[in-house]
């Protein structure tokens, strides 16, 4: 069965993976409605039967063309969006992992309209939804930790 992502009945579950490589880290630009145009961490939403860390490695795989493996969640936050009279259009709700590049050469397909490898000091410059952007920031922050232990 398909869930109706617009007007659905329900918030939809969806997972990002926060993709840290050296100085870098991988990005995709919305394809779709609701963050069209935007820069994220490519996701989406966690089919029926999937765990978080599997759903996150099919979509970057179908997003990207590249291999991760997941790692901690590092951040859970909604995105609401309303039409003009009020009602849900979107609900999802996002759920952020740190995650590891194991093999693949990005490349755009499904949702992405672009993916690339972004240096963390030219985020600021980048359209993003702020839950994105703050999620980002608590990947590198436990990414910096992790790696000076």
């Amino acid at each position: 069965m398909s869930v109706r992502r617009e007007y659905p009945g329900s918030a939809i579950a969806s997972v990002h993976a926060v993709i840290v490589r050296a100085d870098e880290l991988l990005l995709v630009r919305r394809a779709h409605p609701p963050s069209q145009g935007r820069w994220s961490v490519p996701g989406g939403m966690v089919e029926l039967g999937e765990t978080i860390g599997e759903a996150a490695q099919r979509e970057v795989r179908e997003e990207c063309g590249v291999e991760i493996e997941p790692g901690r969640v590092v951040d859970v936050a909604d995105n609401i969006v309303r039409d003009e009279d009020g009602r849900i259009r979107f609900h999802y709700v996002l759920i952020y992992m740190l995650a590891r590049h194991v093999g693949g050469r990005e490349a755009a397909a499904s949702d992405a309209k672009d993916v690339r490898w972004i240096k963390l000091t030219a985020l600021d410059a980048l359209d993003m939804h702020p839950s994105a952007r703050r999620a980002i920031q608590y990947a590198c922050a436990i990414a910096s930790m992790e790696a000076q232990r």
